[in-house]
């Protein structure tokens, strides 16, 4: 049988995914062309000949406003034209993905939707875009979501049970499995420096944490942002009770290390679809602390399992903290627990959804 021809449009490589479609490139049975709005934002160290399957790059310019990536090129039309592919997937609702959607509609190619997003994360979505998404997944023939709250957003819309397929978001848990270090600092917080990933109340919190143990605490910042200066100025202020580390920016090399490093690791979002970062602390074998809005929260990071799930109250986060930090059996369980946790959390998993979505699609085609 001759491989499916799959052409995915998403936003930048994302370390998360690129073994994803790689995994598909070596299956044999299907042959994808990714084709990227823009370069890699995340590790931009990773070359593109690494990445082990067909990609193109759209020169249209984009916007990344932290939560909100917008792009629109229409020489994706002309792109598809010429790869003219058995499936198109789009991974969201910009327009250069309903542009890719059109395309498929008009040429008469079978769609499949894809989404990491949740009811809780388009909750506060204008009638345009909701309906938007009510015509691209009428006219969709398989859906593919990241995490149980992204298959229950399709079926808000009238997905069909039986269409429906996840495709896990992971990190390379092996590479994560580390060795402690010596002498580990109690926190880790990894993520850009942006008001709504609430980095300053990461600081807060061990502050509070301090003064429960009755000893100082120390935190590691790893990433950057346009809060790290007034970062750097409340942690001299607060040097007292806790030390912290402004670590920089982490290659997905380097990133292993630094969660070996820590203990603990916090993720007090405003709001995430789903939160990457906690994979590699899960697999790791940290705690994790995390706030209800990030779609890790109930799924990957199960409440008094392998972490505690607080809202943005520093008081809540540091009693669990404490908690973890005073009670070594309970701290041993839960390192235990996240990795175990996260162990079905992994590349062939999200491969092997993905496959049959672009199968299932295929074969509805034929």
């Amino acid at each position: 049988m001759q491989a499916i021809n799959v052409a995915l449009v998403t936003n930048v490589p994302a370390p998360y995914r690129i073994p994803v479609w790689r995994n598909l490139a070596e299956s044999g049975s299907i042959d994808p062309t990714v084709i990227f709005c823009a370069q890699p934002q995340i590790d931009t160290k990773t070359a593109p000949t690494d990445y082990g399957f067909n990609y193109y790059f759209l020169t249209g310019k984009f916007i990344d406003k932290g939560r909100q990536f917008i792009h629109a090129d229409l020489n994706i039309w002309s792109k598809l034209n010429e790869l003219k592919p058995d499936i198109v997937i789009t991974v969201g609702y910009i327009p250069t993905y309903l542009f890719a959607f059109a395309w498929a509609t008009f040429n008469g190619v079978p769609h499949i939707a894809m989404t990491d997003g949740t009811a809780q994360s388009e909750q506060t979505l204008s009638w345009l875009h909701r309906f938007l998404r009510r015509i691209v997944l009428k006219r969709s023939t398989s859906f593919v979501g990241a995490c149980e709250g992204s298959l229950d957003l399709f079926k808000h819309y009238g997905a069909p049970e039986d269409r429906l397929h996840k495709s896990y978001l992971c990190a390379d848990n092996a590479a994560f499995n580390q060795p402690t270090a010596p002498n580990p600092v109690d926190f880790i917080f990894c993520g850009r420096f942006l008001s709504f990933k609430r980095p300053v109340f990461a600081l807060e919190v061990a502050i509070a944490t301090a003064k429960l143990l009755n000893r100082k605490t120390s935190i590691d910042f790893v990433g950057s942002g346009e809060l790290e200066a007034d970062m750097r100025a409340y942690a001299t202020e607060i040097a007292e009770f806790v030390d912290a580390r402004f670590l920089g920016y982490a290659t997905q090399a380097e990133l292993p290390y630094r969660y070996a490093a820590a203990k603990i690791f916090l993720f007090p979002t405003e709001g995430d679809v789903w939160g990457v970062v906690a994979n590699e602390a899960c697999a790791s074998g940290l705690p994790v602390i995390v706030s209800p809005y990030a779609g890790v929260s109930g799924e990957l990071i199960i409440d008094g399992n392998n972490g505690f799930i607080r809202e943005l109250d520093v008081d809540l986060w540091a009693t669990a903290a404490a908690q973890l930090l005073s009670d070594t059996t309970l701290y041993q369980s839960f390192s235990h627990n996240s990795r175990s946790q996260v162990a079905e959390y992994n590349f062939d998993n999200s491969a092997k959804g993905l496959t049959e979505a672009i199968i299932q699609a295929f074969e509805l085609s034929q």
